[in-house]
């Protein structure tokens, strides 16, 4: 959106597409509605659109328009896709029912909450549950939020890093990003937060997960790279009928548009730039 925005005001013909049924990508279909309200971004698009924007909703390319197609009609493309694949936590019991990426779960109730999804049609709910969030980032933040305002059970987030320091430490100064513990509204709201926690694998019964075996870690500094060391007698298990990765995103989705193209990758496969 702000690539299209800044080349309509350069003077280009702009055309956006958008695979889902609203623009706004990340901010109308990730971002909960108590963070941010989608008339913030509905206003802008209609500014966009009053200024000569041309946008296509529902249009994946790679699937209903070729990369082919695309390169025979515009002088030019550019490539705002970003980082759309999952990383996840391959552990055993992993293929258990009750364990979703965070998206999956804030995509669900931010489509309810725009009316293009029936609050029956839901699957993933959290009213009940013992929810467990692995991940402490803001996605995480944000899980917690949503599954409280579904009037979860209990929910608990776990995160493999350890707690930061409440201001920055001397090896963290300014102008650096600063490495001090965030604690959101969410959180506030009522949610058990604990650091240093590494899940080793799924528990489940009748093919759906009840909980997971945890253990704490140390984390020590060897010439600069910090590594991770397992503490003896501390494995647990936590109890959680419904368990959210918000483990972050690895790199773009690399089938339809960007095979198509056949652009160079990366060793971690993103784009080669």
């Amino acid at each position: 959106m702000a690539a299209a925005d800044l080349l309509n005001q350069a003077g280009h013909l702009v055309t956006l597409f958008e695979k889902d049924d609203k623009p706004g990508g990340l901010l109308r279909y990730g971002i909960p509605d108590f963070k941010l309200s989608k008339t913030v971004i509905d206003r802008r698009i209609n500014l966009m659109i009053q200024e000569g924007l041309i946008l296509k909703t529902g249009v994946a390319v790679g699937r209903d328009i070729s990369a082919r197609e695309l390169m025979h009609q515009f002088d030019a493309i550019c490539i705002a896709i970003g980082s759309g694949h999952p990383r996840d936590l391959p552990i055993d019991g992993r293929d258990l029912s009750g364990i979703h990426h965070a998206m999956e779960f804030l995509t669900l109730q931010n489509r309810v909450n725009s009316g293009s999804l029936h609050a029956e049609d839901n699957h993933i709910r959290a009213e009940g549950r013992k929810v467990l969030v692995i991940g402490g980032g803001d996605t995480g933040s944000d899980c917690v939020g949503t599954s409280i305002r579904q009037k979860a059970e209990r929910v608990m987030q776990i995160e493999i890093l350890p707690k930061p320091p409440l201001t920055r430490s001397e090896d963290n100064p300014w102008p650096y990003f600063g490495k001090v513990l965030k604690t959101s509204t969410s959180h506030e709201e009522g949610c058990e937060r604990y650091w240093n926690i590494s899940t080793l694998r799924f528990l489940g019964e009748n093919n759906h997960v009840t909980g997971v075996e945890v253990e704490d870690v140390a984390w020590k500094n060897d010439n600069g790279r910090y590594m991770m060391e397992p503490v003896e007698g501390t494995r647990r298990r936590i109890d959680a009928d419904l368990v959210l990765l918000a483990l972050g995103f690895v790199h773009p989705v690399l089938e339809g548009l960007l095979s198509e193209l056949d652009l160079e990758l990366n060793m971690r496969k993103n784009i080669k730039v």
